[in-house]
This record gives structure tokens, sequence and C-alpha cells, in this order.
């Protein structure tokens, strides 16, 4: 396995590596991420994850400055998982002009649920995948679901742009009991991360309702919503949407998405769960 820092080094890699699927990343690696390594190893023979702590995708007062670097330990993993390379760039490689002046705007969706409570968040993620791509031009890349809207922001660009890479979608990584596989989940207290699967077990509270015919998707938002304050936490937002588009649910929609976030403590956490009715 290589580690590859620079981008002139990774393009005179790529030239000679065949088909390439690719895994983006900001490093300190679970299980979760290796899901989606194993998932590309079925798309291509030469993996690529990019271990990046993006700026521009953090806001005010958020954790960039306390997201762990741990650069070796994930590369001992990644090795074990036969990645081809590791491309670990610093921010003046990925950003040489200091400020990126030529950023990727989403549509409106970037403004909606994440986005109303992270302003910018999605213009920094729909830059960086772009250069990430344009970087590494791979043939096909993995995303996992947990992050819904960070997904269908991701194929919406590539298909505007007309990016020709095949975008893998990858279920969501869970403990046992149902928590979210997520870098965050280390924050967590000892009762706090006894406290945390009540998120899922509200989304799959909310999705049971829905398929046994409930159309009040407002009233069953709330309901989850003011069960979870109920036991601590402060939460952003929970919202049933149309699973293809993210736009508003309505009755008789037959592909839905319930997404969820909240905080515990000073943990936010995201999860959601995909609703099919027949």
């Amino acid at each position: 396995m290589q580690i590859i820092h620079t981008v002139k080094e990774l393009r005179e890699w790529r030239k000679t590596a065949g088909r390439v699927a690719f895994v983006p990343t900001m490093g300190n690696l679970h299980e979760g991420h290796l899901a989606l390594v194993r998932e590309a190893k079925k798309r291509a023979e030469n993996v690529v994850v990019s271990i990046f702590v993006n700026r521009l995708q953090f806001g005010q007062g958020e954790d960039f400055d306390k997201y762990p670097r741990t650069l070796s330990d994930d590369a001992a993993k990644l090795e074990g998982e036969g990645v081809a390379v590791v491309f670990a760039p610093d921010e003046r490689e990925l950003y040489p002009n200091v400020a990126q002046r030529y950023n990727v705007e989403p549509p409106n969706l970037q403004n909606e649920l994440c986005g109303k409570f992270r302003p910018g968040h999605f213009r920094g993620v729909a830059t960086v995948v772009t250069k990430l791509f344009n970087i590494v031009k791979p043939d096909a890349a993995c995303f996992g679901k947990k992050d819904y809207q960070q997904l269908a922001v991701i194929k919406g660009f590539v298909e505007d742009l007309d990016f020709d890479i095949e975008i893998v979608p990858v279920d969501t990584g869970r403990a046992s009991d149902g928590l979210a596989l997520s870098s965050r989940n280390q924050y967590l207290s000892e009762a706090e991360r006894a406290e945390a699967p009540r998120l899922y077990r509200e989304l799959c509270a909310v999705a049971e309702a829905v398929k046994s015919g409930d159309v009040d998707y407002a009233g069953l938002e709330a309901a989850a919503a003011g069960r979870l304050k109920d036991a601590g936490w402060t939460v952003d937002y929970v919202e049933i949407r149309h699973a293809d588009t993210l736009e508003v649910a309505h009755a008789g929609d037959k592909r839905l998405v319930v997404l969820a976030a909240a905080r515990l403590g000073s943990t936010r956490l995201i999860d959601n769960l995909e609703i099919v009715l027949a």
C-alpha cells in the first residue's frame, strides 16, 4: 500500500492504475468506513481512500480543531483491507490558494435539514468531493447512507455536472444496539452512549407507524421529537422526506426516509431509516 501526499504523485500513479474505486474520508476510521472499503473492493481492482479533514465543511464553533487525526492507525487498518493507495494531502496541497476561490454550490437542499443548522456545510462537502474526484478520477465512489443528505447532494452534482462516476450507496453500519457508527460516538460519556440508541429506536417507531398506514407525518415527527426531548435530547429535527428527492413527503409516496439530528450532551448525532411502502 502506498501513502501519497501530493496531487502530482497521485496523478502519476493514476495513469497506470486501471479501474479505481474511491472512498473519501476524514480519517479516524471505524468499522463503518471499512465497510465502504470492502464495497469498493468489489467494484475495482484498486481502491483509493482519501484522508483529509476538510475545513470548508465545518461551521463556526464546530469540532474542526479537535477532530482526531490518526493517520498511522488509519493506514494500518486500510493496509489490512488491501487498499492500494491512501491519499493524505495537507491543507496547502489541496487548497494552494489558501482560500478556495471557486466553490461548488448545491441547490436549496443545502439549506434544509442539517443544512439549516450547519450553514455552508454542504457547499464545503460538494467542493472538496469535486476536487477529490478531479484528482483521483475514480470509476466508482462509495458513500454511506448514514449521511443521507450528503449522499443526495453528491449524487446531484455528479449527475448535473456530468461526472462519469458510479456513486455506490452503502447501508449504515450499526453497533449491536442499533447506534449508527460515527467518529463522533467517541465523544459520548458512558451514560450518553447507553442513551444514544434511542435515536434509532425513534426512527424505527416512526417507520413502523408509516408502514401501518399512518399518514399524519407532521404528528409522527412531533411525537418522536417530543419523546427525545423528554429523554434529555436537544432536537434539531425529525422529518419524513421523499427518499429519492428529499422533498417534503406526501401521502401516496412509496419511497420515504425518516431523518433525524439531535444533540446528546455536546455531541450531535444524525441517523435515518428508509421506508418502502407497497
